[in-house]
Parts: C-alpha cells; structure tokens; sequence
C-alpha cells in the first residue's frame, strides 16, 4: 500500500511539474512575440523620423512634385495611427510605395540625386528598410513558434485553461507580392 502511494505522489509531482514548464513556455512565448514586435516598431519609428528630413530635401529641389509629398506625409501620419498588426502591416505597405514614387521623382532631379544630404538620408532609409524586412521575418518566426505551442497537445490545455491566445503574423497586403514592372 506504501509504494501506491509513493507512486501516486511522484505521478502528481510530474504532472505538476509538467504543467509549470509548459505554463512557463506559453509564457517565454508570449513575451518573445512582444519582444519581436517592439523590434518591428523600433524601426518602423526609425524610417518615420527619416522621412521628414527626406521631404524637406526634396521639396528644396522638387517642390513643385506636391501629390509625391502628399503621400509621402499621409503615409507617415497613418503609421503614427496604427495600432494593430493589420493597420501597421498596411501603412508600413503605403509608406514603401510612396517612398519608391519619392525615390522616382528624384531620378528627374540629377542635382539632387548628387546632394550629399540626399545620399546619405537614401542611404539610412535603405538601411532601416532592410533592419525593417528582417525584423518582420523574424516577428513571423517567433510567431509561429508562440502559435505552435498555444495549438500543439499538451501546452494547448494549459494555453485554453489560462487564455492564451494566438498572435497574427506581419503579413504583406495584396499587390505587394507581385514583382513591380520595371521598362526601359
């Protein structure tokens, strides 16, 4: 009767301690996703406080180009808005393609291409657009390994027991999947 005891025990003990790891992942999870994220928003604020520099270098030698920073300004305003990833994911969408019409513009523009100012801003938003990219790709990683644990048996009990939920990937809108067609 002793060692049923002695096992019943240990078995609970196990249980236990299986709960707290899996509890303590779903954690670990969660907050790397936060983590991933503010990564995202770090540099998604970096590119926002480019821009201006960038409009204003522009407008000195193009500023008859309004509609190009028009959009260039709309697009910065509806990433400060944004709030959730879909909002985010869509206006970091409309920041990029005004920056490629920005960056078009310029081609008419041989004194500005060769500005230093202008170099070295076009330089730091290519930069920050690379910093961008991987910190989305690896947002989505860290997602998906979150998403998995809350989904696969047996941390998906202790995920529905304690609410968590699973978290959306940074994904790219319709339209911007397809390669831009490029004439000469």
């Amino acid at each position: 009767m002793d060692i049923w005891l002695i096992i019943l025990i240990v078995i609970i003990i196990l249980i236990v301690i299986l709960l707290i790891k899996f509890y303590n992942d779903l954690v670990n999870g969660r907050n790397r996703v936060e983590n991933a994220w503010s990564q995202i928003d770090v540099q998604l604020q970096r590119r926002n406080d480019l821009i201006p520099n960038v409009v204003e270098t522009v407008k000195g030698y193009a500023g008859h180009e309004k509609e190009t920073l028009s959009q260039v300004t709309q697009a910065r305003a509806n990433m400060a808005n944004a709030t959730t990833v879909q909002e985010v994911a869509e206006a970091d969408n409309m920041i990029s393609s005004a920056l490629k019409s920005l960056f078009a513009v310029s081609e008419a523009y041989p004194d500005l291409k060769a500005n230093q100012n202008f170099i070295e801003l076009q330089q730091e938003l290519s930069e920050t657009e690379d910093k961008i990219s991987y910190s989305r790709q690896f947002y989505n990683d860290t997602v998906l390994k979150y998403n998995n644990l809350c989904q696969q048996f047996p941390s998906s009990i202790i995920a529905s027991i304690f609410h968590f939920k699973k978290s959306e990937f940074f994904e790219a809108q319709e339209g911007t999947r397809a390669a831009p067609k490029v004439e000469f």
